[in-house]
């Protein structure tokens, strides 16, 4: 599991260019500080949006080509009538279009208690092309294990769950000081060390735990220093 800064845009980048990729938390049109030749050499792996007006927020992101993102994370909360259910659908729906030929994904953020009601939204509306960004609030991971592609966590954060999906996407970590998210992430990785086997899948995967073969043993060129 590799950590990696979230910046609020409202940070210089310059401090943060050794520790690239970043995410970074778009809170509106940034001071020029994120444009041109200040990114250059320095990816932005996710750009998690505020969500209050989701397809403005990402169509004013894309705009900025040179941000290029991996993947938009976009805060969902609980559709609590129809009203609402149709709504996020019809967000959903312009920004896979606008979305669609750049490269970028969406990932949807659920608010913790909202799992269960948005997939089941989506699953009405075969809305396939999302994922999802892990945080603290999830439940039910055995159903977002399959389109599980970001993540972002607190320091100290129990990281355990994922690692026996034998999760390996970014992991965000809210970051303003460079040595102190070096601290963090190094204590974060030292608790969660890198995962080479899920120990249990979904069972919407295979149905059963993967676990090592005893009777695998590797050949001897493996012991050669």
């Amino acid at each position: 599991m590799r950590f990696v800064p979230l910046l609020s845009c409202s940070l210089d980048p310059t401090p943060w260019r050794a520790l690239g990729p970043l995410a970074l938390s778009w809170e509106g049109v940034p001071d020029g500080r994120w444009e041109g030749e200040a990114l250059r050499g320095l990816p932005i792996h996710t750009l998690h949006l505020p969500g209050k007006a989701p397809v403005a927020e990402a169509l004013d992101a894309l705009q900025r080509r040179h941000l290029g993102p991996d993947f938009l994370v976009i805060p969902v909360a609980h559709p609590g009538n129809r009203e609402a259910g149709f709504r996020l659908l019809g967000d959903l729906e312009a920004l896979l279009e606008a979305t669609s030929g750049r490269g970028v994904k969406l990932a949807l953020r659920i608010e913790a208690g909202a799992t269960a009601a948005v997939l089941d939204l989506l699953r009405q509306a075969r809305c396939e092309a999302v994922g999802f960004c892990w945080h603290a609030g999830c439940e039910d991971l055995e159903a977002l294990a399959d389109r599980l592609w970001t993540g972002v966590c607190e320091p100290g954060a129990d990281l355990r769950p994922l690692q026996r999906l034998g999760y390996r996407w970014d992991m965000a970590l809210p970051a303003a000081d460079p040595a102190v998210f070096r601290e963090q992430a190094a204590a974060l990785a030292a608790a969660h060390p890198p995962v080479l086997f899920p120990a249990e899948l979904p069972a919407t995967a295979l149905g059963r735990p993967v676990v090592p073969d005893p009777d695998v043993v590797l050949g001897k060129h493996w012991e050669r220093p």
